[in-house]
């Protein structure tokens, strides 16, 4: 407890708790139509495919977003950047509570892509929180910042019961006030000291490009102009990402031609993509497969959520201790193992929700160990690469509802879905195998604490990724 109080000392703990404020209720607003899906489908008929689509947009407008706001973070004053994220955030909340009866299916999928700003909060919240405080606690620091995701236990704790109250539609503007609480923290305690470099007014039009890009895309597919069915909704991500990419300046693509970056943003896309692509589809799961009530199925998903945002900050801790490269090895490993024998056995309501509560800690130890890694081996490029990696773990958190409500419609059972992402995860771990000796030359504790005895080192590998930008 003390070396944990000495860390947080050691920096600006107020900056730290704005950050994390900040990302908690953007990470509430984000998965937010996750509990409100059985509600939302009393109102308007939905497949089980077009509701994993509904639930999982949000998911990919924050893993698509993330990169161009993680490079507006990079040219610009970070606690105005997430200002102006709260503000875009709240557009969901005020349209449905203005409009005078429900809305269209379509209309719920464009605000599904403002509620994925507040998922993308994370490129700005994380780089952030780590600019106040020294290098060798940045995975603990990292970590704290991160358990803003825990902002998932409010939306199952608070939605549902005011949807069976109120109406979704009017529970939605709950997030408001708190919203609201994050700007106040921001507004008089974030600071970023960060590096800043390239063209701010650039880098603002390439996020609004990208935000109204993703929403004519959204569009386009939900109206079959990339295919009927399911092949336009399995492209979407790819057509995302490809929009990000083509605005991004190229000195920043540079980082897109290295091998560590993909093997990295796999692990990202099946720990937090398991987190937040379960988070969102969890209610739904438990309803369908258990027959639970609404409300209880939503405290099951608060109950999870909680768990995994809690070891998040542990996570991050024991990888400052070990590396995030052994600490994954095994993290892996477990996410691979628990998809399986949920593929494999389909298990009772005690022993499933067992399972869950397993891969929900494997996910947040997995968070909080991967971005340990991020500072260190991308230093000078941990906005731009939190934007990048955080983008794969939403893309990740994308297709976990998409493949399971493919998984329920096709086949009755949602044992393929597990089995698939079971089968990724076990991909990630033999890479992170392959890779281990030569990341343990940058990622053990010893080399962080040699970049605190000079603090203007950068390591060898960020050099060369610096002079080829």
């Amino acid at each position: 407890m003390t070396n944990l109080l000495n860390s947080l000392k050691s920096g600006n703990w107020r900056a730290l708790l704005a950050c994390f404020l900040y990302f908690d209720t953007g990470f509430t607003v984000w998965v937010m139509f996750g509990p409100l899906a059985p509600f939302i489908h009393k109102d308007i008929a939905m497949t089980p495919a077009e509701q994993g689509f509904l639930v999982a947009v949000p998911v990919l407008g924050a893993a698509i977003l993330r990169v161009t706001l993680g490079n507006l973070y990079q040219a610009y004053d970070g606690r105005r950047v997430a200002l102006f994220g709260v503000l875009l955030s709240a557009v969901p909340s005020v349209v449905l509570l203005l409009l005078p009866a429900a809305p269209s299916y379509t209309l719920l999928l464009v605000l599904g892509v403002f509620l994925g700003v507040g998922g993308a909060s994370f490129a700005v919240a994380l780089p952030m929180a780590g600019s106040n405080y020294p290098p060798k606690v940045q995975g603990l620091v990292l970590g704290l910042a991160a358990a803003g995701n825990i902002g998932a236990v409010l939306d199952g704790f608070m939605f549902p019961g005011l949807a069976d109250q109120f109406g979704w539609a009017k529970a939605a503007g709950a997030s408001l006030p708190l919203l609201a609480l994050a700007a106040t923290a921001l507004f008089f305690w974030a600071k970023d000291l960060g590096v800043k470099s390239g063209n701010a007014p650039r880098a603002l039009g390439s996020f609004c490009v990208t935000l109204a890009g993703l929403v004519a895309l959204v569009l386009a597919v939900h109206a079959g102009v990339f295919g009927a069915g399911k092949t336009g909704v399995l492209l979407l991500p790819v057509l995302g990402a490809l929009l990000a990419i083509a605005v991004l300046p190229q000195r920043y693509r540079s980082v897109l031609v290295e091998g560590d970056t993909w093997v990295v943003m796999l692990v990202y896309s099946i720990t937090f993509g398991g987190f937040v692509g379960m988070s969102s589809y969890v209610t739904t799961l438990l309803i369908s497969l258990y027959q639970l009530p609404k409300l209880e199925a939503g405290l099951f998903m608060s109950l999870l959520a909680f768990i995994g945002a809690l070891v998040r900050p542990i996570g991050g801790l024991i990888a400052d201790r070990i590396s995030g490269v052994r600490a994954l090895v095994l993290l892996l490993a477990g996410i691979s193992a628990c998809d399986f024998a949920f593929a494999a056995w389909m298990p009772p309501l005690p022993a499933g929700i067992a399972l869950l509560v397993v891969t929900y800690l494997l996910f947040g130890l997995g968070n909080g160990a991967t971005f340990q890694l991020v500072p260190q081996r991308w230093a000078g490029k941990t906005g731009l690469m939190s934007g990048i990696v955080g983008a794969a773990g939403g893309i990740g958190g994308f297709y976990l509802p998409v493949i399971m409500g493919i998984a329920k419609e096709s086949t009755g059972s949602y044992q393929m879905g597990f089995a698939t992402f079971g089968g990724l995860s076990a991909v990630a771990f033999a890479l992170v195998v392959v890779h281990r000796t030569r990341w343990l030359e940058w990622a053990l504790p010893k080399e962080s604490l040699a970049v605190v005895e000079a603090p203007n080192a950068i390591p060898a590998a960020a050099l060369r990724v610096d002079s080829e930008a």
